[in-house]
């Protein structure tokens, strides 16, 4: 047997987050298959038929789930800053998040781009290394921060989570000391009056009317994300903290189910909801907004539950599916589009129901990405690196 060990969890690691990123990241499997078939959304792929019932499963995903992404890694940042301080963090995240950005911008994303292009003009017959290059030629636009570059072709894709993921993290860093002291004062507060909790639903709900939701960035505004980041790196982790979210979980999340019904008939009826600036889409965009807040802190609550023991490698389930997902999360995340871009591409034209092509895209997409994963990445100390994986621990001999 080798000697080669993953990693541990780190001591006081809350599994059931690690384990809910996971689902997230394999649940993107389903949703960007899902868009295959949406008639609203501008997918790479699209098949003839589409359905509105996609519309809304999908919107019953966005409210919360990529929120709840950059809130995870929030926490992850406290932990990082605690042990590396803002030097050390600022390094790793370059590492772990930066080099998997580049190689994949440059290796992964042009093949969504290419099959869009086929997909949408038969006569196209442009070869994928010659339309690899145009790709690849770009121009700096800071006013597009942290989206810093763009081309005709250009594009991180799918990597946009990363991208601002990065950027909150070199933000961070040499604020996080003064970010902690004022998360200090705040606490006592807050526990005296939960209410406070909901607070950063009011400059969330007002970001996203007033900037307007991104279609590219899973329908939130990208600065929209920040508050999340902020509270998982300054608040979500601390015992008192998580004690009021404990309390607060039902209440939040009634309140966050009325507010998201309330954003249907916007999203149903009225002007196009993403950027229209009649008072009805910048209402139903502020309520998008109170309701993602709400639905992420009442989550948070609920999988949080007193006494649970901190989870180890295991997660304590009994099941090596879920911890194994854990670890592969971010590799999983890079890999999971252009593969079902590709599948999608071979799967719409053919003659069959759409519930059968959304089953094939999905299916063989998660087959892929996984072998992919386990004989492409894992194993091997490069390709860990380029994925943004930490190296393989070694355990001495006779241990």
């Amino acid at each position: 047997m080798s000697a080669d060990t993953e990693r541990p969890a780190a001591p006081g690691r809350r599994g059931e987050l690690d384990v809910l990123r996971a689902l997230v990241v394999v649940g993107l499997v389903f949703f960007h298959a899902a868009l295959v078939f949406s008639p609203d959304d501008d997918f790479y792929v699209k098949n003839a038929q589409t359905t509105d019932a996609v519309t809304v499963l999908a919107g019953l995903g966005v409210v919360w789930a990529m929120p709840m992404l950059f809130l995870v890694a929030g926490i992850g940042a406290r932990h990082s800053i605690r042990r590396r301080g803002p030097g050390g963090f600022t390094r790793e995240r370059l590492l772990r998040l930066g080099v998997p950005l580049v190689f994949a911008t440059v290796v992964l994303c042009p093949l969504p781009q290419w099959l869009r292009l086929r997909a949408a003009d038969p006569g196209y017959d442009e070869s994928y290394g010659r339309f690899w290059t145009r790709f690849l030629t770009v121009r700096p636009d800071l006013a597009d921060f942290p989206f810093v570059l763009e081309g005709d072709h250009f594009e991180t894709g799918h990597l946009w989570f990363v991208v601002l993921l990065l950027a909150f993290c070199l933000l961070l860093a040499p604020v996080a000391a003064r970010l902690a002291t004022a998360a200090e004062r705040v606490i006592p507060a807050l526990r005296r009056r939960p209410a406070l909790l909901l607070v950063p639903a009011l400059p969330l709900a007002a970001v996203n009317a007033l900037l307007g939701m991104e279609e590219d960035y899973a329908g939130w505004n990208r600065w929209a994300y920040l508050p999340f980041f902020v509270h998982g790196f300054a608040l979500a982790d601390d015992e008192r903290v998580r004690e009021v979210s404990r309390r607060a979980a039902v209440p939040v999340g009634v309140l966050g189910l009325v507010l998201f019904a309330g954003t249907a008939p916007g999203f149903v009826a009225g002007d196009d909801p993403f950027t229209a600036w009649s008072p009805f889409a910048l209402v139903t965009r502020a309520l998008f907004g109170a309701a993602g807040w709400c639905w992420v802190i009442a989550l948070l609550g609920l999988l949080d539950r007193p006494g649970r023991p901190r989870a180890r490698p295991g997660f304590g389930a009994g099941s090596a599916v879920l911890p194994y997902l854990a670890l592969a999360a971010l590799p999983l995340y890079v890999l999971h589009q252009p593969v079902v871009v590709a599948f999608a591409y071979g799967v719409v034209g053919r003659s069959a129901p759409m519930a059968v092509k959304y089953a094939v895209i999905v299916a063989a997409s998660l087959a892929v990405i996984l072998v992919l994963y386990e004989y492409g990445v894992r194993r091997s100390a490069v390709t860990r690196f380029l994925f943004g994986m930490r190296p393989v621990r070694r355990t001495p001999p006779g241990r």
